[in-house]
């Protein structure tokens, strides 16, 4: 099958004739089997017997492009009028020389030290990377192997749950709530046999969630009777999430990544993540990048570095920080004053439930707002729709908030209620 000699939905022999044709049990071809079907490299269909499983999906489920004319609410990106001057470094780096040998910039290595530590991140071992996803992936990919699990916030990020699936790796969903993972949604994730746990401390996309001092106590006491698991942070967002860092890394995990980046407020093309975490996840991060891309351009770091220490930059950044607070408070605030329950305690979206996704997208549409159908967002969970808040004013927000209600009273007329 890895050789691509049985195509997706070929058909497997029946058990008892690959016995006889192999010349071993029955019982060893079942548990072959039960085991493809554990890594989902194969599905069994009732009558239709056991055949290969579709290929992992490769291509990410991109948003509709949107329509000329319309306010997009959609795309979850910042408000440009807070992102910093990108300024390329004055020194350059030397010559063609390879940095294998020293791929991280030693001044941007102890800048992530005093930034990730700051939050009680334990920060002895740190390494970057091309970005969140990057990272990530690399992790998931060096750790696990196609079919093996991985517990995925529900609803959760959308590239991150393309990405499991590009992998070959199994989603387990995981619901969440304002203050993160629920901890018994992450408990029986965990007796699936999942293999990594992936999260967001803060700011998550798209709930909005943060976790508490309790939820983050809870959780980790859920992940200490797994010790085998992996559990990346995704602080994807932290310096403008209007919330504090409770990480689940300072509670003593054997296996653990905290990842940040600066993309959401430094700029979209600082491709950069750094991460804090165990030795063996380090080691086993750090030698597939040597294989591959080697090493963070030194550029993209000077950069990275610059903008960090720069203290109009940080201003810039706190100002940010504190903008979509308001905004994304204030429009949670406009919905509720027309009965309107929406989630979005961090970060710069705003989640609300709804019945019918279609409906209040094309509604809002109609009045001239673009937001995102939760639809790519959702694994198991309820319908709702991803606002994003980052550029919307607060008069923005109360002409959204009252055509949101006219649009849910639309769709309860033509729908029945």
């Amino acid at each position: 099958m890895t050789e691509g000699a049985l195509a997706p939905g070929a058909a497997l022999p029946p058990v008892r004739r690959l016995a006889e044709d192999l010349g071993i049990s029955p019982g060893t071809v079942a548990t072959a089997y039960k085991e493809l079907r554990r890594r989902g490299i194969v599905v069994t269909r009732g009558r239709g017997g056991t055949v290969v499983a579709p290929a992992p999906a490769v291509a990410s489920r991109r948003p509709p492009k949107v329509p000329e004319g319309l306010r997009d609410l959609a795309g979850g990106h910042p408000d440009p009028a807070f992102l910093p001057d990108l300024v390329p470094p004055t020194r350059l780096s030397p010559g063609a020389r390879s940095h294998r040998s020293s791929p991280r910039l030693p001044r941007l290595e102890d800048a992530v030290r005093r930034w990730l530590g700051a939050d009680g991140v334990p920060v002895e071992h740190v390494t970057f990377a091309h970005g969140a996803l990057d990272m990530i992936g690399r992790l998931l990919s060096v750790e696990l192997r196609p079919g093996d699990a991985v517990a995925m916030e529900d609803p959760g990020y959308h590239h991150l749950l393309d990405l499991v699936t590009a992998l070959g790796l199994r989603t387990v969903a995981v619901e969440v709530d304002d203050e993160g993972m629920r901890p018994e949604a992450l408990r029986a994730a965990l007796r699936a046999d999942v293999r990594a746990v992936v999260c967001s401390p803060r700011a998550q996309n798209p709930y909005g969630g943060c976790f508490s001092v309790d939820r983050r106590d809870a959780l980790v006491d859920v992940l200490r009777e797994s010790p085998d698991v992996l559990v990346i942070e995704n602080d994807h967002a932290g310096g403008i999430a209007a919330a504090p860092l409770r990480t689940l890394t300072s509670g003593g995990l054997a296996r653990w990544a905290h990842v940040a980046t600066v993309t959401k407020y430094l700029g979209t093309d600082l491709r950069w993540a750094a991460a804090a975490c165990d030795a063996t996840t380090l080691a086993r991060h750090d030698g597939r990048m040597l294989l591959t891309s080697g090493w963070v351009s030194h550029l993209l770091q000077e950069t990275v570095l610059a903008l960090m220490t720069d203290a109009t930059t940080r201003t810039l950044v706190h100002r940010a920080g504190e903008t979509y607070d308001e905004r994304r408070r204030t429009l949670i605030g406009e919905l509720e004053r027309h009965g309107i329950t929406a989630h979005g305690v961090s970060g710069m979206n705003v989640w609300v439930p709804v019945r019918d996704e279609s409906a209040v997208v094309n509604g809002l549409r109609t009045y001239g707002w673009w937001v995102a159908a939760g639809a790519r967002f959702r694994i198991r969970s309820a319908p709702g729709v991803r606002i994003t808040t980052a550029g919307l004013s607060p008069a923005d927000a109360r002409r959204l908030a009252g055509d949101f209600a006219a649009v849910l009273g639309e769709s309860q007329a033509t729908y029945g209620g």
